[in-house]
């Protein structure tokens, strides 16, 4: 076991001496000073793992000996101990990046418990985030054999996102495996559940089903508008739950979370459908049937989504409200800027729809980028480039505005995305789609294993470009390839992340209500 050394600097050391043997009894390297030159003259020449620092000691006080010690070594923590309880000192010390901060008189366990929080902490969370997920595997084991419905299938996402994201806070890559496994076993259930009930929640009025991509504004948006206070819906394309997780704490001094909550995408997880489908409040087959100007077929030579704010003002004429709205596409950082730079002129609006295209942009570059694969080769990786590209963001910068106009603020996604390792043979014929999560066409050649069929597409709300056309999906990490030039193709998207199947990532979604603070 590893022996921690202390060095302690407090003009009264030799006053110390009962919580010295204390330590050393606990295993403690202890070395005493009497001054914080004596302190700095140590960290020069000998490497300690934690220092104590008297504040009131003569000569150099304790606060002017932190602040030599952290040029000299930036990163070793550091205890502040006073008798003093006077909030312009702790605010000193804190801002001087102490570790903690101790108050006369000492008690033993008090200085332990520091000294553990501090050196062993990481170790600790470690041995009780292990423990509490070896607790809760097998009850999500449990829940996942049984029949159960579409709020516990969102548990048990949500509980695997929330042990992902502790796994990674302690990186134990051990438990991290079985953690993943337990993630493929679970998308492959998944996938069952949703072949076998996607059907009958669209078409049957009684069926118990999870709130939609159709329904969002109607259900979740408009019941939040108010008169005089402009509500900001922002909708962050390709957005996981376990992104907007990772984002969150980002917004926590600008927002109150009012509510967190899911819903589920729409079959196919992509934008062309999905996103048409919450701005038209409509699926597919009915916006192609009621707007055929503004629906395109996956075979169509024009974008998908150039129609979204007409889809938008059509649900809102609908629904006869009488409000003003606005609607804004980001496209490229520079445009992102221009509206974040003018924010201002948008708070006389009843309903503000911003819609950023980043996260989507990102996953299909690193598909095509050996670079970003490297900065992004696993979830963990993408959520820190997810964290990393938001703080630093234009959409970040809008956030802040918002705040300050006390501005009400949704964030949500029009589908997720997953990444992809198992490949799946399909046949057919030049018109059919480029998507590698589903595909659609006619007289299709695949394996039913593992994949979810629409033979018929007025089913599931599917527009049919032609009589015999089908669809399929793949489930939770599986990729459609063809057998021509087939090896090339599995190894250029291998590890890459898609999306337009079915799988937890893609389906179950934030939806998220925050209040200005």
């Amino acid at each position: 076991m590893q022996q921690y050394t202390i060095l302690w600097a407090d003009d009264e050391i030799d006053l110390l001496k009962p919580h010295i043997l204390f330590l050393q009894n606990k295993g403690f390297k202890v070395t005493g000073v009497n001054s914080g030159a004596d302190a700095l003259d140590l960290i020069e020449s000998t490497p300690f793992d934690i220092v104590f620092l008297d504040e009131n000691m003569p000569g150099l006080s304790g606060l002017e000996t932190l602040a030599q010690l952290k040029t000299i070594k930036p990163n070793l923590p550091v205890v502040m101990i006073t008798k003093s309880e006077e909030e312009n000192i702790m605010e000193d010390a804190i801002g001087a990046k102490i570790s903690d901060y101790l108050i006369k008189p000492l008690n033993p366990n008090q200085i332990l418990l520091s000294v553990k929080k501090i050196l062993d902490g990481k170790a600790l969370i470690s041995e009780t985030t292990t423990r509490g997920y070896q607790e809760d595997f097998r009850n999500i084991s449990m829940a996942y054999s049984e029949r159960i419905d579409h709020e516990e299938w969102t548990e048990i996402y949500k509980k695997l996102v929330f042990w992902e994201l502790e796994m990674q806070r302690t990186k134990n890559s051990s438990m991290a495996t079985v953690l993943e496994m337990q993630k493929d076993e679970a998308n492959t259930n998944f996938g069952k559940f949703i072949t076998e009930e996607y059907k009958y929640w669209l078409n049957d009025p009684k069926a118990e089903r999870p709130t939609m991509s159709h329904e969002i504004m109607k259900k979740k948006v408009f019941p939040q508008l108010q008169a005089g206070r402009p509500l900001y819906f922002i909708l962050i394309d390709n957005l996981r739950y376990d992104q907007w997780k990772t984002i969150e704490p980002l917004l926590a001094d600008l927002f109150t979370v009012e509510k967190e909550e899911t819903y589920f995408s729409i079959l196919p997880t992509t934008t062309a459908y999905a996103r048409n489908a919450i701005f038209s409040g409509l699926m597919p087959s009915e916006i192609a049937k009621q707007y055929p100007q503004y629906w395109k077929n996956d075979d169509d030579d024009d974008g998908k989504n150039l129609h979204e704010h007409e889809l938008l003002t059509k649900q809102v004429e609908r629904n006869r409200l009488t409000i003003k709205t606005s609607y804004n596409k980001i496209l490229q950082t520079d445009k992102g800027q221009e509206l974040a730079n003018n924010m201002n002129k948008l708070k006389t609006n009843d309903l503000n729809v911003i819609v950023y295209n980043f996260m989507d942009m990102l996953s299909h570059a690193r598909t095509d980028s050996e670079m970003l694969k490297e900065l992004a080769p696993d979830e963990a990786a993408y959520r820190s480039l997810t964290y990393s590209w938001f703080e630093h963001s234009p959409l970040f910068a809008m956030m802040q505005e918002i705040a300050k106009q006390k501005g009400r603020l949704i964030i949500t996604t029009d589908h997720g995305t997953i990444r992809v390792n198992k490949t799946l043979r399909i046949v057919g014929d030049r018109n059919v789609n480029s998507n590698l999560r589903y595909k659609q066409g006619k007289n299709l050649g695949f394996d039913e294993k593992e994949v979810m069929v629409a033979h018929r597409p007025e089913d599931i709300k599917l527009p049919a470009p032609n009589m015999s056309t089908s669809y399929v999906f793949a489930w939770k990490d599986g990729y459609f390839v063809y057998p021509n030039n087939y090896n090339h193709f599995a190894n250029m998207f291998r590890n890459t992340f898609q999306h337009g199947g079915i799988s937890l990532e893609e389906m179950i979604i934030p939806f998220i209500s925050l209040e200005p603070k």
